[in-house]
């Protein structure tokens, strides 16, 4: 991986009013996956990030607990296509990651999802899709932005918004 400066290609938002329907956008996500889809989660402790992360390991059909991989790093995971789950929370630079082998060609062939992606800017694949998760005004309520790199992943990010609609 070489640092990049890859420009979105187009954005959006998508509401969730609670934690299954922030799942729900993460199963669209995931069933709408194709090998190479990168997607990288941002936002605060508590945004609802690893839950996002359940819903799109769901929606791959992935069999087995998908908790937060913090203290291990990465998690794989095999389903429809292998889940490859990254948490840069614990990493102090993005070097770091592409020294411990979390970037790399293998996962070209599933599905890289990654939280506290803004701790690995300037490393992120050139094409992704990222989510900013935000919390909002009510209990559970959670506003994600979206901005896809690439013609793919804004493929990905169309195709869930016209399910989420």
């Amino acid at each position: 991986m070489h640092p990049n400066s890859t420009a979105a290609i187009r954005g959006g938002e998508w509401s969730s009013t609670d934690v299954e329907v922030t799942r729900a956008l993460g199963r669209a996500l995931g069933r709408a996956a194709n090998p190479g889809t990168v997607l990288a989660l941002i936002g605060p402790l508590g945004a609802g990030k690893t839950q996002l992360a359940k819903g799109v390991a769901d929606g791959l059909e992935v069999i087995g607990v998908v908790n937060s991989p913090t203290f291990i790093l990465m998690n794989e995971h095999p389903g429809r296509l292998r889940m490859y789950h990254i948490d840069a929370y614990r990493l102090g630079d993005p070097e770091e990651a592409v020294a411990a082998g979390l970037l790399d060609e293998r996962q070209v062939d599933g599905v890289t999802v990654i939280e506290w992606a803004d701790r690995l800017t300037g490393w992120l694949p050139p094409e992704r899709l990222e989510i900013e998760l935000m919390p909002g005004a009510g209990e559970g309520e959670r506003t994600l932005r979206w901005s896809a790199h690439g013609a793919s992943h804004e493929r990905l990010a169309r195709r869930v918004g016209d399910l989420a609609s």
